[in-house]
Parts: C-alpha cells; sequence; structure tokens
C-alpha cells in the first residue's frame, strides 16, 4: 500500500520511489508523487521515517525533506 496524501486544493497523490545509477555509479533512491496509485516508472512505497511532506502553498506541489 502507498503512502497517500491529499494536497491544499483536495488533489490525492500517491508516494512512489525508483532506483537510479548515478553518473559515478553510485545507486540512490528517488521518491516522488503521483496521482496513480500504480503509476509508471516507480513502486508505491511508505514514507520513510527521516522524511516529511511539505507542500508549495502556491500550486499544491509535494516534495519530501528530511526532518
Amino acid at each position: 500500500m502507498a503512502y497517500e496524501h491529499t494536497n491544499g486544493k483536495g488533489t490525492k497523490y500517491f508516494l512512489h520511489k525508483t532506483e537510479v545509477t548515478l553518473r559515478g555509479g553510485k545507486q540512490q533512491t528517488i521518491y516522488f508523487f503521483t496521482k496513480d496509485e500504480k503509476g509508471g516508472k516507480g513502486t508505491p512505497c511508505d514514507l520513510p521515517a527521516d522524511r516529511m511532506v511539505c507542500e508549495n502553498p502556491r500550486n499544491g506541489f509535494l516534495t519530501l525533506k528530511k526532518k
């Protein structure tokens, strides 16, 4: 089950993650929000314990930040 968050405009978003390889060969996890629960490139995931959801008040865009 993916983490679900409703922004200030009433749109529901689901948290996903994907593993990417950086230029130096290092693996990194990228977190992003989508409107589809089973969306696109990533896999649904729960909110990591060391992160918190922040919302841009102007446009309702969601991001994850470290606590």
